[in-house]
Formats: C-alpha cells, sequence, structure tokens
C-alpha cells in the first residue's frame, strides 16, 4: 500500500480530489484551446501543460480568501485554483467583450480578476515580480495578514525585475513567495544556456533569503514548499524562493516549431513523468480515488469545457468604439 502523504500535510481526500480536478480541468482547457487555435477560431495558445501540478499544488497551499497571486502567462492551474472559470478563460482565448482579464484587449495568458486578488500581468516578463513586492508592502502598511505569490519562468528569473524585486523583498522581510517555474526552457534557450548555477533556487543566498528547489510534478511536494513559505511570510520572517522542476510538454506557444530546438526523443521521455498521470496513480494506490469517481470527473469536465467553448465562442466581440475605453481618465 503506497504511503498516504497528503493527510501527514494536513489535507484531506475531498482536497487532493479538488486540486486533482484542478489539475485536469486546466489540461483539458489548454488542449480544447490547442484545437481551437489550429481550426483558425483563436489566434495564440501559450500552454500550462506539463507545470499544472506546480501550479495548483502552490494555489492549495495558500489562503484563497486573502491572498494575492501574480501569475506569470502558463498559470491557468493557479488562476482556476483562486476562482476564474472555464467559461471565463474561454472567453479570454476568444478575445470577446465579456472576458474579465481585459475584455477582449490583452492576448491570452494575461490573467487578471479584482474579485479572486489576481494582479494583472504585462507583456513584458517579469514585471509582476516587482509589482508582487508592492502589494506586499502595501498589506503591510495597511496592516493586513496578506502573503503575495508571484510566479515566472526560469529564463525570465534572468531579468532585472527578479533581483530588483527579490533585494527588496527580502531587505525589508516582506511576505512574497517567488515561484520559479523552470521548465527547462526560456522558448527556444535550454536551461544551460540560460544560466551558470546548477539551480534556481541557488541565487537565494544572495538576497539573504531561503530557496527550495522541488519536484514541479508532484503538487504534495509544492504544496508542502510554499505552505511553509506562506507560514514564514505570515510570521514576519519574509521572502522565500522556490524552483518548481517540471517540463514544457508542448511548443512554448501555438506560434513556436519546437522541433527545431528539442529532440522529439526528449518531449516523449518526459510525457512519461506527466504530473497529471502521476497524481492520478497516486490517488488510486491511496485508495482516495476509484475508476466510477474518475469518470464523473472526467465527464463533468469535459461538459465544462463543451459548455464554455460554446458560449465563448457565441458571445459578442467588444464595440469598436470601446477601444479608447481604459486608456484616458473619462
Amino acid at each position: 500500500m503506497t504511503e498516504n502523504r497528503h493527510h501527514s500535510l494536513g489535507l484531506s481526500d475531498e482536497a487532493v480530489l479538488e486540486m486533482f480536478e484542478t489539475m485536469v480541468m486546466a489540461r483539458k482547457i489548454d488542449e480544447r484551446m490547442w484545437l481551437l487555435n489550429r481550426a483558425g477560431k483563436i489566434p495564440f495558445v501559450i500552454s500550462c501543460q506539463g507545470q499544472e501540478a506546480a501550479q495548483v499544488g502552490a494555489a492549495f497551499a495558500l489562503d484563497r480568501e486573502k491572498d494575492y497571486v501574480l501569475p506569470y502567462y502558463r498559470d491557468m492551474g493557479v488562476v482556476l485554483a483562486f476562482g476564474m472559470t472555464a467559461r471565463e478563460l474561454m472567453l479570454s482565448g476568444f478575445a470577446k467583450a465579456e472576458d474579465p482579464n481585459s475584455g477582449g484587449r490583452q492576448m491570452p495568458g494575461h490573467f487578471g480578476q479584482k474579485k479572486n486578488r489576481i494582479v494583472t500581468g504585462s507583456s513584458p516578463v517579469t514585471t509582476q515580480v516587482p509589482h508582487a513586492v508592492g502589494v506586499a508592502l502595501g498589506g503591510r502598511m495597511a496592516g493586513e495578514d496578506l502573503v503575495t505569490f508571484v510566479t515566472f519562468g526560469e529564463g525570465s528569473s534572468n531579468q532585472g525585475d527578479f533581483h530588483e524585486g527579490a533585494n527588496y523583498a527580502a531587505v525589508h522581510k516582506l511576505p512574497v513567495i517567488f515561484m520559479c517555474e523552470n521548465n527547462k526552457y526560456a522558448i527556444s534557450v535550454p536551461y544551460e544556456k540560460q544560466v551558470a548555477c546548477e539551480k534556481i533556487s541557488d541565487r537565494a543566498i544572495g538576497y539573504g533569503m531561503p530557496g527550495f528547489t522541488v519536484d514541479g510534478n508532484d503538487p504534495l511536494e509544492v504544496y508542502k514548499a510554499v505552505k511553509e513559505a506562506a507560514d514564514r511570510g505570515r510570521r514576519g520572517e519574509g521572502p522565500t524562493l522556490i524552483e518548481t522542476i517540471s517540463y514544457r510538454l508542448t511548443p512554448h506557444s501555438s506560434d513556436d516549431d519546437d522541433r527545431s530546438y528539442r529532440e522529439q526523443d526528449e518531449v516523449a521521455e518526459a510525457k512519461k513523468k506527466d504530473p497529471i498521470f502521476l497524481f492520478e496513480t497516486y490517488l488510486k494506490e491511496v485508495g482516495v480515488l476509484t475508476e466510477e469517481k474518475l469518470t464523473e470527473i472526467n465527464e463533468r469536465i469535459a461538459a465544462a469545457v463543451n459548455e464554455a467553448t460554446d458560449y465563448a465562442e457565441n458571445a459578442p466581440y467588444a464595440e469598436p468604439e470601446s477601444a479608447l475605453k481604459h486608456v484616458y481618465a473619462e
């Protein structure tokens, strides 16, 4: 019998099933978006496939009633866990007026939703890092008990925004969790051509904060690391850098051909460690997930994705006259 790891982390059977369902939902929305893109119905996809465990494991470790998340463009698992719906994500993919992120003004992946404390990101990578530090500082000044959680890829951890944000958060002991989702490739550039140190988490010591590298294919390991980081932040002990190691199972985006820079054997090998398959296996081995329950989850998700697709495809586009809205003060 497989050891029940989630109970020792304080997670109920219901909670891990919800984690699993959120991971599968992210994957199924993503897969549908690729089909829609190839059918010429939506313009662009930037994928979460292979990173769902890290995203969902982390999100479940936060307080989803008061913490703020500043996600990067692949973080569909994070925003689903924080309350965004399949329908809302599809409205974004189709760039419709009801898209909660931007009213159809931004490309997909620019997540933002005030009511769920998802702070909108920008197209230049890693600009969300100093924003997360600012939100944490603002929370402290207002006397609020909140943690900010910000993600970025290993490639964009080389941007100045990361270093400035990390330094400021550490000096001021702000409750920020910096999570680098290391999927091995910055578009076409492999890890060893981006960074000279062995691990991204090695950078933490330079800023005087703890750094950890964890298995990004294991949502429970990520949950544990993020939970401890959130607890540290709430106790006033400052920020933490967490690196989750996974693999990007798709090309960088729907405009990229990854055959030009990585062997397809490497991708096939990575698929054997697909985080959804691994977590499903664990849940079955500990007796939490039965075949009946799995069928029920898959049917529920398929219905939700179909409904979301139909709704978004038929929803109206923004009126052309609204193009200047939110540009100048009204």
